[in-house]
């Protein structure tokens, strides 16, 4: 058995507002861009899928939990290392992210920044020291 590739999909309630963030923060444009997904090729192996609210609770149905009723709280972290951290962190901040925690050495030796997504999911630029 293998892993061909890993999808990591995020509930948001703005599908295009979020789009456009993601796109200015990872420099990146959408592999994928639907009404209901949104998918940005994060590397060979990993698929950063943004899908809104509402679709997710048509496709699953009255059972599935509304994630718009935790708006607002952090349900998830999306944790990049890259190259320039700290490049990341500033067009997360230009593109309207919420600074959790400025660029430090941490414990486990990466340097990282955390912030805030528009969906409030946290994102985290990390590169090893």
């Amino acid at each position: 058995m293998r892993i061909e590739a890993a999808h990591f999909i995020l509930y948001v309630s703005d599908q295009s507002k979020s789009r456009s963030f993601y796109t200015r923060v990872l420099g990146l444009e959408p592999r994928l861009d639907v009404p209901g997904m949104a998918e940005f090729v994060l590397n060979d192996g990993a698929i950063l899928g943004l899908m809104p609210e509402e679709a997710i609770r048509r496709l699953l149905g009255p059972a599935f939990p509304d994630p718009s009723r935790a708006r607002g709280i952090p349900r998830s972290e999306v944790y990049l290392l890259v190259d320039r951290p700290g490049e990341y962190m500033e067009r997360a901040i230009a593109a309207g992210a919420r600074v959790l925690s400025p660029l430090g050495l941490r414990s486990w030796g990466h340097v990282v920044a955390y912030c805030l997504d528009p969906d409030a999911h946290v994102l985290a630029f990390a590169s090893k020291s």
